[in-house]
């Protein structure tokens, strides 16, 4: 498959990830043959660092250095939360027009990490700030009520957690549809059969940072992948989208 490239200069290389598709080998998928660094290596011909990762369902922009220094700098930025991220997501219910979620999360490890070790890690700091762009109620009883909601929301990290906007949604009582792990499987089986689609509807459409070779910011964007809007445009959400 060839990937979408957003951007490429002499250092660095941007693309659109599919969902579906993992960031890079790992023992959380052992069986999966293909990756989105090795499938650009191929496709550029020439070697790349990843410098962060997108889960395998997220869909989106997605930043790899051609070169080791550049991996380090350009990575020491997301450690510090010096890279401005934004994603957009269809959730279950009608969260408030705008807030900030300020919940701690304890530190998530590989599965080829000693596990035991978590227990001597208190729960970091993490935030998420979130904008509801659009919502919609369905005259469907998919839960317990005789009617469904569903909100598009803009999220907005502002620390870098292992898996943040899907735990602090689950927090606030608004699983990410799609979201297997953390999500409600009524209401990802509901979009299975009226959308037709499998995804956590969950994508990242800017990322934004100081490039650490050329002194310059980068903002690099894309529009949520045709699979994403295969949902949001039959909800009537297009216009919604516009801009984000």
């Amino acid at each position: 498959m060839a990937l979408e490239v957003l951007y490429r200069d002499d250092h660095l290389v941007a693309i659109a990830k599919p969902s579906g598709l993992l960031t890079h080998r790992t023992d959380l998928d052992r069986h999966e043959t293909r990756f989105a660094l090795q499938l650009l290596r191929d496709q550029i011909g020439h070697k790349v660092w990843a410098v962060h990762r997108l889960d395998k369902g997220t869909s989106g922009v997605l930043v790899f250095a051609l070169d080791g220094e550049t991996a380090q700098a350009l990575g020491h930025q997301f450690e510090q939360g010096q890279v401005d991220k934004h994603y957009v997501a269809v959730v279950r219910g009608h969260p408030p027009l705008a807030g900030c979620i300020d919940h701690p999360l304890v530190r998530q490890f590989d599965t080829y990490e000693w596990r035991d070790k978590a227990a001597s890690f208190p729960a970091q700091p993490a935030q998420t700030r979130f904008r509801r762009l659009a919502s919609v109620e369905l005259p469907v009883e998919v839960d317990r009520y005789p009617t469904s909601r569903y909100a598009l929301l803009e999220l907005e990290p502002l620390t870098g957690r292992r898996h943040q906007l899907r735990r602090h949604l689950k927090h606030i009582a608004h699983p990410i549809i799609g979201d297997a792990t953390y999500g409600k499987g009524r209401h990802n089986r509901f979009f299975a059969e009226r959308f037709g689609t499998q995804r956590l509807l969950l994508a990242c459409t800017r990322l934004a940072f100081r490039h650490p070779r050329l002194e310059r910011t980068l903002d690099i964007r894309t529009p949520p992948a045709d699979d994403f809007l295969a949902v949001t445009t039959p909800l009537g959400w297009r216009e919604a989208l516009q801009g984000v």
